[in-house]
């Protein structure tokens, strides 16, 4: 798994900071190139074709290469933050890892990995060095290098990437991304070219292989998601699996703006719903009161058990 990741001009990401991270300077997403996991914990609510009914082994890196000022990963995903609890070793992140998996797992989902690509390389080299093979998921928040992607062509087996916008001035407004659309749609375009539309389940109905898109639908926003399905059906395709994601919550401690500061209301939710179906969209639509069962607390060992 010796991949052309260049940590020495960081460009691993649509930030290219070109900061020498393998000397410990620091871009935007303030990590270096050693590891920094929040935590390593076995998650049960992913999409059906992923949890099964052992659930999932998540790896969920800390720090983002987005800004999100709604993300719900808050406790983790703020760059000025550090937790001396949080994993920095590739062998205890690994460890931890293979205790989960040596119960009957048989998926590894890293989420927010775009910012620490060859530590996820590494966490899946000595996984498998151990004699463990589990479906590798490839969980981002959408804003990936195509660069970086084509060098996991064959590594990842499902890629579990949002879409979360099509108009750019929203993307800067809530998660500090310029050119969000386009760049999230080329990464798109890469990981279907990788992968197609089929997804491949086992005799349990685990996914072995594939691409599911996640969208998740904003207050006020309901055009600006009905407008990301439509680029999606348009330029990539309509046979791919979506996940559509009602989980949206206004955390008190981001200060959220007026538009969003919000539950969901029914009716622009069933407008985007509509849209999905209109489509002809596979995958997932998720029920309106999800954000009672969805908001994590990275604060407990395990965030999604309460």
């Amino acid at each position: 798994m010796e991949l052309n990741l260049d940590y020495s001009r960081c460009a691993i990401c649509p930030r290219n900071c070109n900061v020498d991270r393998e000397k410990g300077q620091l871009g935007y997403c303030r990590v270096g190139a050693e590891p920094l996991v929040s935590c390593v914990v076995l998650h049960k609510g992913e999409e059906p074709v992923l949890t099964g009914s052992k659930g999932v082994c998540n790896v969920f890196f800390a720090h983002c290469n987005l800004g999100c000022t709604f993300c719900q990963n808050y406790q983790i995903s703020c760059n000025s933050q550090f937790d001396i609890n949080w994993l920095t070793s590739t062998n205890s992140i690994v460890n931890a890892v293979l205790a989960t998996l040596k119960t009957g797992v048989k998926v590894l989902g890293f989420v927010s990995p775009s910012h620490q690509v060859k530590q996820m390389l590494e966490i899946i080299a000595a996984v498998q060095k151990a004699g463990f093979n589990p479906t590798i998921v490839y969980n981002s928040n959408g804003y990936d290098s195509v660069t970086t992607l084509k060098q996991l062509d064959g590594v990842i087996d499902v890629y579990l990437p949002d879409f979360k916008y099509f108009n750019n001035s929203i993307a800067k407004r809530y998660s500090d991304a310029n050119g969000y659309r386009e760049q999230a749609l080329a990464a798109l375009k890469e990981m279907y070219r990788q992968k197609g539309s089929p997804l491949f389940v086992d005799d349990e109905g685990i996914a072995e292989s594939g691409l599911i898109v996640r969208h998740l639908v904003l207050p006020s926003h309901a055009d600006d998601s009905v407008a990301v399905l439509n680029l999606i059906a348009q330029e990539v395709s309509s046979n791919i699996h979506v996940s559509l994601l009602s989980q949206f919550f206004p955390v008190e401690k981001n200060n959220l703006p007026t538009a969003i500061n919000r539950v969901l209301h029914k009716e622009e939710y069933d407008r985007v719903v509509q849209e999905v179906e209109k489509l002809g969209f596979k995958g997932w639509v998720q029920d309106l009161n999800s954000p009672d069962f969805y908001l994590p607390d990275f604060e407990r060992d395990n965030p999604f058990e309460y």
